[in-house]
């Protein structure tokens, strides 16, 4: 079992012209234990993040060192999104938070949680799904790390906006949403081990309940006025962060 409060956040995308979003974001990590008794990162924390052996990204050091922190007084999970899903030894090994390169099974309370980050199941946009295959071959990390860091995000950086965003058009991203729902709400009349779904990706808040006590959840994007949620085996609710 995980905690009983579950405190979620998602899509924050923080990155080098983000600094008063990132500097909120601190904000809520030292908020975290008053807001629940442990923390779920649902995927895209950074505009783009990969793992080297040797090397940690300059991008995010105050973020991932308020993580560090953090983990000492409450367990902390990350799920990979399609912008940060190559980290798994780093976070693991060198911090002690779980990493889920795809999805993670969580419990919180007596309630059981399935946290993804969404990319890749209901996508209508040719670049993303194209974006969501190549992410995921080996090939495809091991080019990376091959290459300085440096050069890295320097790529990164320009092909920031195409790096899977379907957000452009609000109608195409009204219908991923909705699509996304309707495979939670398949997902958990499927598995009856399952009380609560959770996804990101569509930067979309959403809470539905289709059976009694089985919900599915959208915290929405951190990036957009600082969304957050908090579930507990009892239910959940959507929460906006005020510093």
């Amino acid at each position: 079992m995980l905690g009983h409060r579950l405190v979620i956040v998602q899509d924050a995308h923080l990155g080098p012209d983000s600094p008063e979003r990132e500097e909120a974001f601190l904000a809520f990590l030292e908020a975290v234990p008053t807001l629940g008794d442990c923390l779920l990162v649902n995927g895209d924390l950074f505009e783009f993040w990969a793992e080297y052996r040797r090397v940690v990204p300059r991008t995010g050091f105050h973020v991932v060192a308020a993580l560090a922190r953090l983990r000492k007084r409450i367990p902390v999970v990350m799920t990979g999104g399609n912008h940060d899903r190559w980290g798994e030894t780093f976070w693991r090994g060198d911090l002690g938070i779980e990493f889920f390169p795809y999805q993670a099974r969580l419990e919180v309370g007596r309630r059981g949680v399935l946290a993804l980050h969404g990319d890749g199941i209901t996508e209508r946009n040719r670049s993303a799904r194209l974006l969501h295959r190549i992410i995921k071959l080996p090939l495809t990390v091991t080019l990376f790390r091959l290459l300085h860091p440096d050069l890295v995000f320097w790529l990164t950086d320009r092909l920031s906006g195409a790096l899977g965003d379907t957000t452009r058009d609000p109608e195409v991203i009204r219908q991923a949403a909705e699509q996304q729902q309707q495979w939670a709400i398949r997902t958990l009349a499927a598995d009856r081990t399952l009380g609560l779904v959770v996804m990101g990706h569509t930067h979309r808040p959403a809470l539905a309940e289709p059976e009694p006590g089985r919900q599915y959840l959208n915290p929405g994007a951190w990036l957009d006025e600082y969304c957050y949620a908090v579930a507990t085996e009892d239910g959940a609710q959507l929460c906006q962060f005020v510093r």
